[in-house]
């Protein structure tokens, strides 16, 4: 419910805001006044209760004992009878007026007076019938006297004796209330004092607030503007608040996209020309290779290698075929691995006293995507800058492994490795510059173009140990 009122603030017009902070003021002085109105009637009423019952008890305890005893008197010695007599009417509104006491009052002992009154009013009745069957009997005068001295009279005695202490305690009572009375006033008071502070910083609050809640979106949209003048075209306008500017901010949006969609045009027909130079940089390269590698088929020829010709021819063959790959950019892990193990194959037939290989690649990982001639460059840096600077036999690994949104694919040798100041110069060249030295070259445009295809996430990583050995992880997308 609270969002809900949120959001239907945020979404008015700064009219309809305006009009609600009227409201929201108006609102607690109304309960307030409410409040103080519904008590102030609750006590008169209370007060009042208490007054009736004091009044209506002072009368029935002033008439009553005197009327019933004179009433009961004249029956005894005939001067009315039973018929004329006003016993009966005086003990039904007797019960009537303990009957509304008992409504009014709210003390427990008093309750238990007017039970006791109740008691004597029905004593009184029994009294009242014994004498009139007495007097229907006839000769019982003696009996009626003794029943109206010793019994009669001492039961309304009685009786206005408790009427009289209910009248007394509820006088306390009324005292009582009254000191209350004016305590709750006093209590009232206070907290009308304390309400009018709450509704001063209530409406200093509001004062703030409401202007803030119109200022607000149009000095965040402004600061999105400033933003976008300094060519910063990632931001987006959030502001919610306020009809007209959320018109405002979803203009503006659209206006970011626009632009962003046109630079993205230009960005990508930056990124085709990259491109071509790097397959003009790859042209380069391969006519190297394969003068090398001719050079080594005519010496096997010459000394009669027929098999490892026929062998070298084969593989040149397929590295080749690869190369090509009917002109696509991005090839699958398994035709990038034909094609390096095609090279390994050729270059193993040159080196063979100092070079051994493993590819143990899993096949599930064969058909994700990877820009071509990305692992070839690599093996070569291993084979001439890592085993060869060894002076000795070694070893070039290519293998696998699975991370968090992506995989890599490992080339490690055991070769040379690279010291500890010149890796930082090959990781900056290659990370954060175009490198002028050929070595690093080949890492760069490696680096580049599966940026270029993948995105800033992705790339090559070296990690080297001097003495020991070298590790490029090439990280790529899980993408077939």
């Amino acid at each position: 419910m609270k969002e809900r009122l949120k959001q239907i603030y945020n979404h008015s017009t700064f009219a309809t805001k305006i009009r609600y902070s009227y409201l929201i003021l108006l609102i607690p002085m109304a309960l307030l006044l409410g409040f103080c109105v519904y008590n102030l009637l609750a006590v008169n009423r209370r007060y009042e209760d208490m007054i009736n019952s004091t009044v209506i008890a002072s009368e029935f305890s002033l008439d009553f004992k005197k009327d019933f005893d004179y009433e009961t008197y004249l029956l005894i010695v005939g001067n009315k009878s039973a018929e004329e007599s006003k016993l009966e009417d005086m003990l039904s509104e007797a019960n009537r007026i303990v009957t509304s006491l008992e409504a009014y009052t709210d003390s427990k002992e008093n309750s238990q007076r007017l039970n006791s009154v109740k008691k004597y009013l029905t004593n009184l009745g029994n009294y009242q019938e014994r004498i009139k069957e007495n007097l229907r009997k006839g000769n019982k005068y003696e009996e009626n006297i003794e029943i109206w001295e010793n019994d009669i009279q001492i039961v309304t005695s009685l009786l206005r004796e408790s009427v009289s202490q209910y009248i007394h305690y509820e006088i306390r009572d009324i005292q009582r209330s009254h000191v209350e009375y004016q305590q709750f006033f006093m209590e009232m008071l206070q907290f009308a004092i304390i309400a009018f502070a709450v509704i001063f910083l209530l409406v200093l609050a509001l004062s703030y607030y409401i202007p803030f809640s119109i200022t607000q979106p149009i000095r965040k949209l402004s600061e999105v503007t400033d933003q976008v003048a300094k060519g910063n075209l990632s931001v987006r306008s959030e502001v919610r608040s306020g009809a007209e500017v959320s018109i405002l901010s979803d203009s503006l949006n659209t206006m970011i996209d626009k632009i962003n969609q046109l630079l993205d045009q230009v960005t990508k027909e930056q990124i085709r020309l990259r491109k071509a130079e790097f397959a003009l940089l790859q042209a380069q390269i391969n006519p190297h290779f394969l003068y090398n590698t001719l050079d080594a088929i005519i010496w096997l020829a010459e000394a009669g290698e027929k098999k490892q010709v026929v062998h070298m021819v084969g593989s040149l063959s397929e590295f080749f075929r690869a190369s090509l790959n009917q002109g696509k950019d991005i090839i699958s892990i398994k035709e990038e691995l034909l094609h390096v193990r095609s090279y390994l194959e050729i270059q193993q037939v040159r080196y063979q006293d100092i070079l051994q290989y493993e590819i143990r690649v899993p096949e599930e990982f064969y058909q994700y995507r990877i820009p071509k001639i990305t692992i070839q460059p690599i093996v070569e840096n291993a084979l001439y800058h890592g085993i060869k600077n060894k002076r000795g036999p070694g070893r070039i690994w290519i293998y696998a492994e699975q991370e968090e949104g992506c995989f890599v694919l490992k080339v490690e040798d055991n070769g040379i490795g690279i010291r500890k100041e010149r890796l930082i110069q090959v990781q900056d060249g290659i990370r954060y510059q175009a490198p002028t030295e050929k070595d690093i070259y080949g890492l760069y445009n490696v680096n580049e173009r599966i940026r270029l295809n993948f995105g800033e996430d992705y790339g090559i990583f070296i990690k080297s140990t001097y003495e020991k050995g070298t590790v490029v992880s090439i990280m790529l997308p899980c993408e077939e």
